[in-house]
């Protein structure tokens, strides 16, 4: 696994707290990037290129995650939760917990055990309200001169390789993306005659209502916007394909309709250019409706009076999971993808 991906899946950065993410944005889209800020809402925007036609790649960097809300006289802590969680996944997992001084506190989360449930207990499903977190300490005082309310709660730091193309790691949603929009960047810098200004954002707080996607477009106002955000992959047991048909390894996926239409609605010409670009350059593709699920587009295409988006997705297994699995050839054919579909619509669209 190379080390900039590695790096990505392993930094912290739940919503609204995204500093760390960014300066790894920051750093690595400085290598390519005529210049590099970060704006108001703390999206991360590198520019390249002079052209007249504004062209805006985005990728979320935030994680979905928790963060401190109160700790009890024995020195449990309670928490809130930032983005999508289901609560079943939660007792038991390791995570930690980002102090101030940005050291890692780990912690375990911890709900009453089963064996002593009462019978109407166990009928109920646990909820993230009966969860804590367990540090070992056993006082508030205590716990409190290490951490304070507010602070950030991460899953474990994972990555790693779990048999030849299939990777793992934490956070691939949405920092896969954000590495594949680095790669992105870096082989738009080496295209000489690209008459274009290309802008790529890693957006913060996409997970919470898509709020950097649409700070950032506004700001830009591009002409063309392409997001890059991950999808529900269906190679797995319990998913029928006619609700998911999606496979790693067999491509990046096309997205067309998400959320059933309540999000994005990519418009007609924008699929049609990047079916093209896909199929003239033999780039492997897939085709994907959503029926749940938005991602940065459903705020970028609907921000001023409209912006053309399209929408590149990677299949990735274990959404939202303290880990997820994802094939490293689907990250490789949306970089593909998403240069042949810039260069296409600098000169159609």
């Amino acid at each position: 696994m190379e080390k900039l991906l590695k790096d990505l899946l392993m930094c912290d950065g739940i919503s609204g707290y995204e500093e760390n993410a960014a300066k790894i944005m920051t750093d690595a889209l400085s290598k390519t990037c005529d210049c590099v800020e970060t704006d108001n809402f703390g999206n991360v925007i590198g520019k390249l290129g002079n052209g007249k036609k504004k062209i805006q790649i985005a990728a979320h960097m935030d994680e979905i995650g928790m963060v401190v809300k109160h700790v009890n006289e024995k020195g449990y802590i309670y928490f809130i939760k930032v983005g999508g969680i289901n609560d079943s996944i939660l007792p038991g997992k390791l995570v930690e917990i980002i102090n101030k001084k940005g050291e890692h506190i780990k912690g375990v989360l911890g709900t009453k055990p089963p064996h002593l449930m009462t019978a109407e207990e166990a009928k109920k499903p646990i909820t993230n309200a009966n969860m804590f977190i367990d540090i070992g300490l056993s006082s508030r005082e205590e716990v409190l001169e290490i951490l304070d309310i507010g602070d950030q709660i991460i899953f474990e730091p994972n990555a790693g390789v779990l048999h030849g193309e299939f990777f793992y790691g934490k956070a691939a949603d949405n920092r896969i993306c954000c590495y594949a929009m680095i790669k992105v960047m870096e082989a738009l810098s080496k295209i000489k005659d690209l008459d274009a200004q290309v802008y790529a954002c890693a957006t913060a707080q996409e997970e919470v209502g898509l709020k950097g996607g649409k700070t950032s477009s506004f700001k830009i106002n591009p002409d063309f916007a392409l997001i890059i955000d991950t999808t529900i992959a269906g190679d797995m047991p319990g998913i029928e394909e006619k609700v998911s048909a999606l496979k790693l390894g067999k491509g990046v996926a096309i997205t067309m309709i998400e959320a059933s239409g309540r999000g994005t609605i990519v418009p007609h010409k924008v699929r049609k250019l990047m079916l093209e670009a896909a199929e003239k350059n033999n780039i492997a593709h897939q085709i994907d409706i959503i029926d749940g699920g938005m991602t940065d587009a459903a705020a970028i295409y609907t921000n001023r009076e409209g912006i053309l988006t399209g929408i590149l997705s990677i299949p990735t297994r274990y959404i939202h999971a303290p880990s997820s699995v994802f094939n490293i050839k689907d990250i490789e054919a949306a970089v593909a993808l998403a240069v042949a579909t810039v260069e296409k619509a600098v000169k159609e669209l």
